[in-house]
């Protein structure tokens, strides 16, 4: 099927009139990005088997009004970085504030934790680490028995959804306090919460878990958890520079808002399609990528959710793509197609924007996915899946 892309693809440029020349040469000459040592390798476009003239076009379809704010759009395929394009206010050293997106850092957290000891397992309950804190107001028996799960699937029995203005716990509230744990810990419980076959609460979008969910790393670790992040996973990928956000006491945010450099939000992003590995060392265990990338709630119709990842399938040439990806404000989105060893990071700035997402979803679909090769020789050699990851 790549082949008659490449076919469709070269016998458009040989008919389009005006511009196709110099689309056609924009295309032959995509080089690979520069090598700056960082730990990504680098690669052409063409050499990496992907269809350069997709990716040569995005300059234009993003100088137009269909993806305002596109700040920047990088892949990796097989391990190489083989596209990297800047736009707008974006650049190489910009630290990207990615809104919720960085909350699947505090998942990968959590299963660093898990696999070390210092939680016991993602049924253990959360608010066991939380004790110094007791006595919390509107302390209920489905308050005692949220487990850790419920935090990073959105299913806790806290009254919490961001998505309703009035809901007790809507992240507007926890911005308006002090003392973000103390409020956080003191929420309500929703009123008729009740677990289905699964095991699970109904989901609802709710930043305090992963807020609360830090704050927990933080006590099981005895490391602040903005310093454990930092050893754990930043470090280890070579990063060197970050921006985290703070409560006014100075609560590390780990329910989004960790700023980044898109490069290195391709290393997270290429490290968790390669198992969890980067240089040969394990950063986070293979089974917790498992886990996390496993559907374990319905968010919305067309989408899954896993440990604070989203799942969504995308039509493309190659069949449906099934893509897990970091998604936050403004439409922010990084892509995990692990059936096509392929990472893909799109940072933009189109804050609380009606259709911000859609248009990433479109920016996708019509101008990064019809480059991707339908396979990996990479892929075909590493099953995906299937290992388990401890349980007490």
């Amino acid at each position: 099927m790549h082949h008659a892309r490449s076919s469709i693809c070269a016998l458009l440029l040989a008919v389009l009139p005006t511009g196709a020349p110099a689309l056609a040469a924009r295309a032959a000459d995509l080089a690979a990005p520069a090598d700056l040592h960082d730990g990504l390798a680098v690669g052409s476009p063409a050499a990496a088997g992907l269809e350069a003239a997709a990716l040569a076009g995005l300059p234009a379809a993003l100088a137009g009004a269909a993806y305002p704010h596109t700040t920047s759009v990088l892949v990796v395929h097989d391990g190489k970085l083989v596209y990297e394009g800047y736009f707008g206010a974006g650049g190489r050293d910009v630290l990207n504030d990615t809104r919720s997106a960085t909350k699947a850092i505090t998942s990968l957290a959590a299963g660093v934790a898990i696999h070390a000891g210092s939680i016991s397992s993602p049924h253990a309950h959360a608010f066991a680490y939380l004790g110094a804190l007791r006595p919390f107001r509107n302390d209920t028996p489905d308050k005692e028995a949220i487990a850790i799960e419920d935090l990073l699937t959105m299913s806790s029995a806290l009254d919490c959804n961001d998505d309703v203005d009035d809901s007790p716990g809507n992240e507007d509230r926890m911005h308006e306090q002090q003392n973000w744990t103390r409020w956080a810990v003191d929420l309500p419980t929703l009123p008729g919460y009740a677990r289905d076959a699964s095991g699970l609460g109904p989901w609802r979008y709710c930043t305090a878990n992963a807020f609360l969910l830090g704050q927990i790393l933080q006590r099981a670790t005895r490391t602040p958890v903005d310093r454990y992040i930092e050893r754990t996973l930043l470090t280890p990928l070579g990063i060197s520079r970050w921006e985290w956000p703070y409560s006014p006491i100075h609560e590390t945010m780990t329910g989004g808002g960790l700023r980044l450099r898109s490069r290195d939000l391709a290393k997270i992003a290429w490290m968790l399609v390669d198992e969890g590995r980067w240089h040969g060392r394990t950063i986070v265990p293979p089974a917790w990528i498992d886990a996390a990338l496993t559907i374990r709630r319905k968010a919305y119709a067309d989408q899954g959710y896993g440990y604070f990842f989203w799942e969504r399938s995308y039509p493309s040439d190659c069949g449906a793509l099934t893509a897990w990806y970091m998604a936050g404000n403004g439409g922010n989105a990084i892509l995990l197609l692990r059936a096509l060893r392929t990472a893909v990071v799109v940072t933009r700035t189109a804050y609380n924007t009606r259709g911000m997402h859609q248009q990433t979803a479109a920016l996708l679909q019509e101008h990064v996915l019809p480059a991707l090769p339908c396979t990996s020789a990479a892929s075909r050699l590493r099953p995906i899946g299937g290992r388990q990851f401890p349980q007490p």
